[in-house]
């Protein structure tokens, strides 16, 4: 697909109208879909001055521009993968989870 038939292809979707769009395919969606979207995204940010090991910093800046979001995609990645603190899991999750976090340093 090149650039001139996404052009016309936005073109013409910015020309339909709502009433034009078939939904029939979408499930409706229920008061609990609602209930749970209503957690903002993406999270607000918050300024913080964080101290990183100079090779660290180094290694994150040498991918160009963008370096504070990727520590932070990095940080999420790492908090996703780990349990929420005081959420009981299984125990043999929790000793897999507890190995593993001995074996990247992760506390």
């Amino acid at each position: 697909m090149n650039n001139k038939s996404i052009k016309s292809d936005l073109e013409r979707i910015d020309r339909m109208k709502d009433s034009d769009i078939d939904y029939s395919d979408i499930p409706p969606l229920g008061d609990e879909f609602f209930t749970k979207a209503t957690v903002p995204w993406p999270p607000e940010k918050q300024q913080l001055t964080i101290r990183l090991d100079a090779d660290v910093l180094h290694w994150l800046k040498a991918g160009g521009r963008g370096y504070q979001t990727r520590i932070n995609r990095i940080l999420r990645a790492a908090m996703e993968s780990l349990p929420r603190p005081g959420v009981k899991k299984s125990t043999t999750a929790f000793r897999r989870n507890k190995s593993s976090r001995k074996r990247t340093g992760v506390q």
